[in-house]
């Protein structure tokens, strides 16, 4: 098991730049250029505006990263805190500056992201796959470069198939890198796989469930089947005698369920005082046929 190096700073992972580090400068925020490999795409507007608030109160506590760029100064990392200061009003900002090259620009922000925990699943995956790219290298590097397996790194890239419908449901959260993964392992189609999102989020599904799903050869049942007609009709009839939604749900050949929904404590009290009293009733005129009854 490799040895995890996160939450030991920036120097633990990128040890040839940490000797670089110089103490903390006030930087005016005009002079501070974004960095365009930022690995973050989304900010979450409440959280930004709760840091905007904070700021206002006790300063930026947290210095931002920036690197010479020119005359001025580009951003590395700390770009939610340089959004939070400018909407916070500020005109200067507390920075640390480094001598960054370019191929390690990307290397930086991420790790402080990863760090910080500011990127949801898809930017983690998009920035991972930026950083094979531009620097060449493989999973196995990355991964010893961040002080990561090999295998999340991978897993994180796999979310980068997903369609961009099912890619922002797992970016704002409603849909866990588990079930996108599951989904990626059913092999559907985009259409498909949307749908399919829209199943388990509607059905609350957990992720051993969404892969057990996946597994089958058979997915049919996920799917809208065509209701016989007779059992429509006896659904329709209970629901009528019952004054609820009623669903016969065929298991098997000869076997099944009737399920009778309610909604709210009252209705299920309604609900059984209704099926208690048809059930004495039944017993009551049983009881006449058989000569039980009065003797």
């Amino acid at each position: 098991m490799k040895k995890k190096a996160l939450g030991r700073g920036l120097g633990a992972l990128i040890p040839e730049v940490e000797r670089a580090e110089a103490p903390p400068n006030e930087i005016d925020i005009d002079r501070i250029s974004p960095n365009p490999n930022q690995p973050r795409l989304l900010f979450d507007e409440e959280r930004l505006e709760e840091l905007a608030a904070s700021i206002r109160e006790n300063g930026v506590l947290q210095p931002v990263l920036v690197r010479p760029f020119g005359r001025n100064f580009q951003l590395i990392a700390g770009e939610r805190r340089l959004a939070a200061a400018q909407r916070a009003g500020l005109l200067k900002i507390p920075a640390v500056v480094r001598e960054v090259p370019d191929e390690r620009l990307l290397e930086l922000a991420l790790v402080e992201n990863i760090q910080r925990e500011q990127l949801n699943p898809i930017e983690e995956a998009q920035a991972y796959q930026n950083l094979i790219e531009e620097t060449g290298h493989t999973q196995e590097q990355v991964a010893a470069r961040l002080g990561k397996d090999r295998s999340t790194i991978a897993n994180a890239i796999r979310l980068l198939k997903l369609p961009p419908a099912v890619s922002l449901l797992v970016s704002e959260g409603k849909l866990s890198p588990g079930h996108a993964r599951a989904l990626l392992s059913a092999d559907l189609s985009p259409a498909e796989m949307k749908r399919m999102a829209g199943v388990i989020l509607d059905k609350g599904w957990s992720v051993r469930e969404t892969e057990r799903w996946a597994k089958r050869k058979d997915k049919a049942p996920a799917l809208p089947r065509i209701k016989d007609p007779n059992e429509a009709a006896a659904e329709d009839r209970l629901r009528l005698a019952l004054g609820t939604r009623v669903e016969i749900v065929r298991k098997s050949k000869d076997s099944g369920e009737i399920r009778v929904h309610y909604y709210g404590r009252e209705e299920l009290m309604r609900l059984f005082a209704l099926l208690e009293d048809t059930q004495n009733s039944t017993e009551h005129n049983h009881g006449i046929q058989t000569g039980k009854i009065g003797r």
